[in-house]
């Protein structure tokens, strides 16, 4: 089934139920704690699975003159109902080993029975409970359609467990959330079905029960009330005289049996149908009553189910938000914009390109890959497409490669495909480049560029491709990031706690920032900060140092980000957030890391360093211009983290030194090192310039093919070579 048939019947069962499961969550939330609520007073007695009948029976005779009943609860808490010596009535909690009373059964509160009623049946008797019956239904279905949609976004059930990429809260929680939560949710929806089935009387069978009538005392069985455990009984019923036609009744978990008071025979016996056990467990699962660490997650679960509504809602406003306006209609228009988006951000950027061409007074037309057609005026074809999943096509552009086919343009058109992606995913921009690819195939097209990329939304790439159509064209275009950008929201202060100068022969400095106590992140990590108070963003490789944020700043000339920062004070606060790198963190497994970088780049390996705890084989290679107060704060920090063993090797290498050389020639001094580290699976990771990690993948590259006899693209396949350069 496609993508777009589970996302609409998730979001159409999600848009009937939700008032329903609203309800449901919260008092079932409210059910679950009391239900962990009642197991705290102690009238549970030790070994309460080792007692048996031989043990309570005589106990309770001796000490109770009058017995009416014995009753065990799901809590296995025991009951009593009898009159002691003095006449008093008794209903207590009792020690099944000694007979005295250990507490007193209360009563539900009003509060909680008003929301048994409402979690039951809306407070509508029977008709509330086939509503809640068929929305557990739903719940069941919802379920099920979330669990297909995580498997189609993971490229199968393998991939179930993998890692989720963030793109904002509201998807990743939904899909994380979502996989933790899916047995207990199912289990609650499927419990709760069953339930109110059963309250209808639908599974009923006649021909189930089996009732065994001895007529012969020969034939009479014993019931052995000397071995059989107390935990299997649900109640006992005592005789009410000493009438030989008075018997015992008890009442076990799976049947209902009549015993002779004086021979312990079976008088008769009656096995429970199936679907009464059915009814019993499936009022354990979704209650909780028989555990207090399942009530627990039922509890967790049906929060979830608020959140999962909220956020649910949440990215269909998000995909939503972003409408198509169209002044003009596709057969009168010379500019074709067609949009493959999964959340509506590539949406964003194709709007503000079709709102400058409108204003120029361009017959412009915004439309889904999935409504592809021809365009008999069409002069410019330009695809904004992200990708889902691992290299897929998102859902409003899954039709597209067969509408392709269907439909051949009659003139040429020039096209150009910008793809949006993170280079989290090893299939970066994958949908894109098969657009890219197939369109170049058809005689009609012609490449006006070659494919452009963006990553994680960044608007200053988004500009690069801008500039070169503007200049391919001959149109004007905003080519201010800004334009493009996403306003930010829920941004959160970071107080500076230290910073440090900087002097005429190094412009870097180092900035301390402190964190919120829910603020996660990790080095290698990126803060992002809007140093103007506009959409311009500014993005800086984070260090983890004692729990704190350290930023390594090169101060530019009028550098609208540096220039803000270095004119921070301790005690100062800045808005800003904080971009989980996943792509770029410490790798957990690895035996051995070579650490490269130039200038500001060193500045989440410190924090990695740092946080070395397991003591891995870390090298760090960092190449500077020259000796100054801050690359003496790195080498003295180097020589701490060598004796805690933190750090195995540190190389310098300064470019305007008396004896130059740069972070490459230490790489091929160390070549032998570089060749066995990637043949024994160890990792390298880059930061720094660009310019820097080109130079350093070309001179790897040698080393892998004399070396190893192979290329350095292999070893980036198998996820051995980690960037983070700009």
């Amino acid at each position: 089934m496609t993508l777009s048939f589970w996302r609409y019947s998730h979001l159409a069962l999600a848009v009937i139920s939700a008032a329903f499961l609203i309800i449901a969550s919260v008092t079932g939330t409210i059910l679950a704690v009391d239900a962990i609520q009642q197991k705290i007073p102690a009238h549970r007695v030790e070994n309460f699975d080792a007692i048996t009948l031989g043990q309570t029976l005589p106990t309770l005779r001796k000490s109770y003159p009058e017995i009416t009943e014995l009753s065990i609860d799901h809590n296995q808490f025991v009951t009593l109902q009898a009159i002691d010596n003095d006449g008093n009535d008794i209903n207590a909690y009792i020690d099944p080993t000694t007979a005295k009373i250990i507490g007193t059964p209360t009563k539900k509160s009003d509060f909680i029975n008003w929301n048994i009623s409402l979690h039951r049946s809306l407070f509508l008797h029977e008709t509330g409970r086939i509503f809640i019956g068929i929305n557990s239904f739903l719940l069941v279905l919802i379920a099920i359609s979330g669990f297909a949609l995580v498997i189609n976004r993971q490229r199968g059930l393998r991939n179930f467990f993998a890692k989720i990429i963030k793109e904002y809260f509201a998807q990743y929680y939904h899909v994380l959330l979502g996989r933790l939560a899916l047995i207990p949710i199912l289990i609650i929806a499927l419990s709760g079905t069953y339930l109110s089935m059963d309250r209808f009387h639908l599974f009923e069978n006649e021909n189930e029960n089996q009732t065994e009538n001895p007529t012969t005392t020969e034939t009479k069985k014993t019931f052995d009330l000397k071995n059989t455990p107390l935990a299997n009984v649900t109640k006992i019923e005592f005789p009410f005289s000493d009438d030989p036609e008075e018997y015992y009744i008890f009442e076990l978990k799976d049947r209902k049996i009549e015993v002779d008071q004086y021979s312990n025979a079976i008088v008769s016996e009656e096995e429970f149908p199936t679907t009464k056990l059915l009814s019993d467990l499936s009022l354990d699962l979704h209650t909780g009553r028989a555990n207090s660490i399942w009530a627990f997650i039922l509890g967790l679960a049906s929060l979830n189910i608020l959140f999962f509504i909220y956020s649910g809602f949440a990215m269909t406003f998000k995909r939503r938000a972003s409408r198509i306006k169209n002044k003009f209609k596709a057969e009168e228009s010379k500019y074709i914009l067609l949009v493959g988006s999964e959340n509506g951000s590539s949406l964003r950027f194709a709007n503000a390109i079709l709102k400058q061409l409108n204003d120029q007074g361009k017959k412009t037309h915004l439309a889904q890959l999935n409504n592809y057609t021809s365009y008999p005026e069409a002069e410019h074809l330009l695809i904004f497409t992200s990708t889902y999943g691992l290299g897929d096509a998102p859902s409003n552009a899954s039709k597209f490669v067969t509408l392709l086919e269907k439909n051949s343009q009659q003139q040429p058109i020039n096209y150009s495909v910008i793809g949006f992606g993170s280079k989290s995913y090893p299939d970066f921009c994958g949908y894109a480049k098969e657009v890219d690819a197939l369109l170049e195939t058809k005689i009609w097209a012609n490449r006006l560029l070659d494919l452009q990329t963006v990553n994680d939304k960044s608007a200053e790439e988004f500009v690069n491709w801008v500039q070169l159509w503007c200049t391919k064209t001959g149109i004007l275009l905003s080519t201010t990031p800004s334009v493009y950008n996403h306003i930010p929201k829920g941004l959160q202060q970071l107080m500076v706690l230290d910073k440090t100068t900087i002097s005429e022969t190094d412009q870097t400095f180092l900035l301390t920032l402190r964190a919120g106590i829910r603020s996660k992140f990790t080095s290698g990590d990126l803060l992002a900060i809007y140093p103007a108070n506009d959409n311009r963003e500014r993005l800086y490789s984070i260090g983890k140092r004692n729990g704190n944020l350290q930023l390594a700043v090169k101060l530019h000339p009028s550098g609208l980000g540096s220039g803000y920062l270095y004119n921070l004070k301790a005690g100062d606060t800045i808005k800003s957030q904080i971009i989980n790198n996943y792509a770029f963190h410490f790798p957990k497994k690895a035996s051995q890391v070579a650490l490269i970088s130039n200038g500001t780049g060193i500045a989440p390996f410190l924090g990695m360093i740092a946080q070395n705890k397991k003591k891995t084989d870390i090298h760090l290679y960092a190449g500077f211009r020259q000796e100054t107060e801050i690359t003496i704060h790195y080498q003295k920090f180097a020589s701490e983290m060598m004796q805690k063993q933190y750090l195995t090797q540190f190389h310098l290498a300064y470019s305007r030194a008396a004896n130059h050389h740069y972070v490459m020639d230490l790489i091929q001094i160390d070549a032998d090192f570089y060749a066995q580290l990637l043949k024994n699976g160890g990792i390298i990771m880059i930061c720094g310039a660009l310019a820097m990690q080109f130079d350093v993948e070309k001179i790897l590259d040698i080393i892998c093919i004399v070396k190893n006899n192979t290329t350095l693209s292999e070893y980036k396949a198998k996820g051995q070579i980690l960037t983070d350069c700009y």
